[in-house]
């Protein structure tokens, strides 16, 4: 009899993993402290933007018409504890305010109230991005606070979505990592995740430890790459070279690869600068501060990505932005997604508007969350809109409608044809063809 599963947690993550989990063919029970989120879920509606994932969970939630009826929420540990074999926690572990460490509230809070009411066995999986040596801490608890003993085990299971693709990564991913410390729990697991790794999603079975490691490793390795060809545009700058031939060049080498080697305004999100921050902060807990220096760095380069655009945008305009209108293409800091958090595009568009500048935003997804954030930011209904009557466009989130924008249709609207791409995204010919005075980070003025 397949075991039935339960996702703690029900945000990009959990919800994400719970729809999953149902089309998989598991009878799934999700849990979320918010009766808000709850009821919005179990209407079959996300709190977020994520392709696919509304259709997904609409195709499985219980008490819509045609669905398998396989996905319900609740708030209830209690439900959870007596329902599930499996138990799955997602929930959010954000960087600590003021500190670069890892915030383990959300995670300690879940495990305590989950304990109590494991009267059976039980496996308890995490998957949170958590810092190393939390697993067994957490196994520990477990074994003291749950009515079931010893038989209440832990496995830690990171995730590894990339937003915009979450779908995607969860039903057929690219690897599964489980760390465990009993066969019992890899044979629980391995029946779990049986579907894809009969497609041939690899399966890693390693130690808690090295589970814990893997997500924050994979992450600090991405931000150093996205790092290392930003300092490259910031040579490629001061000796007038082209950082997008430079990354097509070396990008051939099979050993350096051609991904994440366009030149911008950096990263941000909810993972890669809080997760490198934190794996910092760890590693000079464990006595190793020395080993991840070179982080620091990387996140350095990355933060000054922000600031040079704003420096280009002010140079572009005359040397100041008092009563200059400038468009802010994107809000959202990566395409196909509606999340904000830590966006680079919003940041340079709040420090631009700081300064004085008068910024209208567009994103096709992101506005609500931005004007959260930001509510002091002009908002337009459309790229065109957000154009109209401005003295400098910038380019800042790579969605597909900005690449697939008419140069000559936007050049009728704005004050002044200039357009500073900070994401190497747009041809620049197409652009200077239809009169636009085009800039882009780490590439030669014309």
């Amino acid at each position: 009899m397949a075991p039935k599963i339960t996702v703690i947690g029900t945000g990009y993550l959990g919800a994400t993993h719970a729809a999953a989990m149902a089309e998989l063919g598991f009878e799934v029970l999700g849990l979320d402290i918010s009766p808000e989120k709850i009821e919005m879920l179990s209407a079959g509606n996300v709190p977020m933007y994520e392709p696919g994932l509304e259709e997904l969970l609409r195709k499985h939630v219980a008490g819509r018409p045609g669905s398998s009826g396989r996905l319900r929420f609740t708030t209830s540990y209690e439900e959870v504890g007596e329902f599930g074999d499996i138990h799955f926690v997602c929930v959010n572990t954000p960087q600590k305010h003021g500190e670069y460490a890892c915030d383990m509230s959300y995670v300690d809070s879940a495990f305590a109230s989950l304990a109590p009411h494991l009267r059976r066995p039980a496996l308890v999986v995490g998957k949170s991005t958590v810092p190393v040596g939390s697993a067994a801490r957490l196994a520990d608890l477990l074994a003291e606070q749950a009515p079931a003993g010893e038989d209440a085990e832990l496995a830690w299971n990171p995730e590894f979505l990339r937003e915009g693709f979450a779908v995607k990564d969860t039903l057929h991913p690219d690897r599964i990592v489980i760390g465990v410390t009993s066969e019992r729990a890899e044979k629980q697991l391995r029946e779990v995740y049986a579907t894809p790794i009969a497609e041939g999603s690899p399966l890693v079975v390693t130690d808690f430890p090295t589970a814990e490691l893997v997500k924050v490793a994979a992450n600090s390795f991405l931000a150093t790459k996205i790092s290392f060809i930003n300092a490259m545009a910031e040579v490629c700058e001061a000796a007038d070279g082209d950082v997008a031939k430079l990354a097509e060049a070396i990008g051939h080498d099979e050993r350096i690869g051609s991904k994440f080697l366009r030149a911008g305004i950096g990263f941000g999100g909810g993972c890669l600068p809080k997760d490198i921050r934190a794996f910092m902060a760890r590693a000079g807990e464990l006595g190793s501060p020395q080993a991840l220096a070179f982080l620091r760095e990387v996140d350095s380069v990355n933060m000054r990505r922000r600031g040079h655009m704003v420096e280009l945008a002010r140079e572009a305009v005359g040397g100041g932005f008092l009563g200059v209108r400038v468009a802010v293409l994107g809000a959202a800091f990566k395409p196909d997604s509606d999340d904000v958090r830590d966006s680079p595009a919003l940041n340079v568009a709040g420090q631009i508007h700081l300064q004085g500048g008068q910024v209208t935003v567009y994103d096709p997804k992101a506005m609500e969350n931005a004007r959260r954030v930001f509510p002091t930011l002009g908002y337009a209904p459309s790229a065109l809109e957000a154009a109209r009557g401005a003295d400098v466009v910038l380019h800042l989130t790579e969605w597909r409608e900005f690449r697939e924008l008419d140069p000559v249709a936007l050049g009728e609207v704005v004050a002044e044809r200039r357009l500073l791409d900070g994401r190497n995204a747009l041809d620049p010919d197409t652009w200077r063809e239809a009169g636009w005075t085009y800039r882009a980070l780490g590439r030669p003025r014309a």
